[in-house]
Parts: structure tokens; C-alpha cells; sequence
């Protein structure tokens, strides 16, 4: 076959474009610090890279999730311990209304005070987070009581007082419920404080009948103490979740990266061997080209 000068013109040009191609692909990679710019440039890194996005994407999602779950938990938690304080006030009054010195009047003052806190356990059991009712089951659109003890045996109980599980997915297919049994918690508190107030306001009560209530505090107490520890054993549970989806943030992170960033050190000795290629056929594409009758006349 004759090899002609346009043809070897031609070749020269090509491979030129190539050339200057190669170049171009690796600057833009250390420019990006991706291995691909686009789906074609590779597909089976592309879609490699689609569902290491998905996986990470996923896992940032249940991290959100801990997120509500702590907040749930810790502002139960918090209403909890605000409970607990108010029935130890209780109990210093129950021991200061059950001695023999106290008058009717000084225990109806302090059925009136037992009332404001009974009141203020109501409050917390309606507790809100981020618009959702945290002590009335699986319903967080509705709160546990819709009023106050009328003082005649009604509680102010919400009548559909809910006590399913609120579950939040955290992980593939597991799910934590983030609740306690408020309605039956909050339901004996506030019993056993109605059913004090009705002994104190009665001026034909004893001081060892009063004093006889403070088993019943107590035993609420006790009650409030299992909710917490419940509470608390689910923080617990939560934090090694969490722990287990940082590791797992980290691998799919580490996976995403092994697949589309670059080397520099490689890419960078990749540009510099290309450009010394480069410069190499710009030098034998100017031996090839031969002289036309302008190179003379200049």
C-alpha cells in the first residue's frame, strides 16, 4: 500500500487529538479528584458509585433518626425527672400533714398545694417534642389528658388514651420504641394524689391515716424509678446503634471513595508521562509534515 503525506498528515493529526484528549481527561480528574466525569466514561464505576450513594445516603438517614430517637427519649427522660421531684415534695408533705400538731387547716393548705402539683404532673404527662405528644402511645397528635381532675373522681384522662408503641427505624429492619406506658404510669400518679387530697381535706382524718398514704407514694415512686430505668436501658441500646452506624457511615464511605477518587501520586505521574508523549509526537509530526514553499520563502 503507498503511504502517502496526506495520509501520514492525517495519522499525525489524529493521534495528536488523542493526545491532546489524554491530557485533557487527566487534568480534569486532578482538577475533580474523580476517576469519571460522566456515566460513559466508564459505566461500571458509575454504577458501582450509584449504589454506594444509596448506601450512604441510607445510613445518614438512620443517623437522623438516632437523632429523633435521642430527643425522644432524653425529653422523656427530662419530664420524668420532673415528676420525680414533684412526688418527693408530695412525700414531705404527706410526713409534714400526717403529725398530730397539723390542724385541718393546715392540711387543707396542704391539699391545696398537692393540687397545683398534681396539676403540674398533668402538664408534664402532655408533654410535647417537635409538635408530637411523647406520653400517649402510638396517637402523638392527641394528648394523654384533656383536662384537669375535677376533684369528683375524673381524672381529665383522654378517653382514647393510646399506649401502642412509637418505633423508629434505625437500622435495616430494626426498629426501638422510643415510649413508655404513660397512660397507665401517669393514671395511678395522679389517682394516688386524688385520693390524697381527699383525705386531707377531710377534717375527720388521722395522722396515721395520712401517714398510711405514703406507701402509696412510694410505690409510685417505684414505678417512676422502673419507667427511667427502661428509659434508660433504651439510651443505652440507642448509643451502640450508633456506634454501629458511624462504622458503617465510615465503610461505605471509604468503599465510595476506593471506587471514584483518584491516586494523585498516580494521576499526576500519568500527566506528566503524557505530556512528554505529547511533546515527543509534536516533534516527529514536524519531521513528518514536509516543507512547503512558504517555509522557503520565509
Amino acid at each position: 500500500m503507498r503511504v502517502t503525506q496526506f495520509m501520514l498528515a492525517n495519522n499525525m493529526l489524529r493521534n495528536l487529538s488523542n493526545s491532546y484528549e489524554r491530557l485533557g481527561k487527566y487534568q480534569e480528574q486532578l482538577v475533580t479528584g474523580k476517576k469519571i466525569s460522566r456515566p460513559s466514561d466508564d459505566p461500571v464505576v458509575a454504577m458501582k458509585g450509584i449504589a454506594y450513594r444509596e448506601d450512604l445516603a441510607r445510613v445518614k438517614q438512620y443517623q437522623r433518626n438516632i437523632g429523633e430517637v435521642h430527643n425522644w427519649i432524653d425529653s422523656a427522660d427530662d419530664a420524668l425527672d420532673k415528676v420525680g421531684l414533684a412526688l418527693q415534695r408530695v412525700q414531705e408533705l404527706v410526713v409534714q400533714a400526717s403529725t398530730d400538731t397539723a390542724t385541718p387547716e393546715d392540711r387543707k393548705k396542704i391539699a391545696d398545694e398537692i393540687d397545683q402539683i398534681q396539676k403540674h404532673i398533668v402538664d408534664v404527662a402532655n408533654t410535647k417534642v417537635g409538635g408530637k405528644y411523647i406520653f400517649n402511645g402510638a396517637d402523638t397528635k392527641n394528648p394523654l389528658f384533656i383536662g384537669y381532675p375535677d376533684g369528683m373522681g375524673g381524672l381529665g384522662l383522654n378517653p382514647n388514651a393510646n399506649t401502642s408503641d412509637v418505633e423508629i427505624e434505625v437500622f435495616d429492619g430494626i426498629k426501638l420504641d422510643v415510649n413508655i406506658d404513660g397512660k397507665t404510669l401517669f393514671t395511678g400518679i395522679i389517682e394516688m394524689l386524688d385520693n390524697l387530697k381527699t383525705v386531707l381535706n377531710d377534717p375527720n382524718s388521722t395522722g396515721n391515716t395520712i401517714s398510711s398514704h405514703l406507701s402509696q407514694v412510694e410505690a409510685q415512686q417505684d414505678a417512676l424509678l422502673a419507667a427511667r430505668s427502661e428509659l434508660g436501658a433504651k439510651q443505652n441500646r440507642v448509643e451502640m446503634m450508633e456506634n454501629r452506624l458511624s462504622t458503617q457511615e465510615v465503610i461505605a464511605t471509604k468503599l465510595m471513595s476506593n471506587n471514584e477518587d483518584i491516586e494523585y501520586e498516580k494521576t499526576i505521574t500519568d500527566l506528566i508521562t503524557q505530556e512528554s508523549v505529547h511533546r515527543a509526537a509534536l516533534s516527529v509530526g514536524a519531521r513528518i509534515i514536509q516543507p512547503t514553499l512558504v517555509d522557503f520563502l520565509r
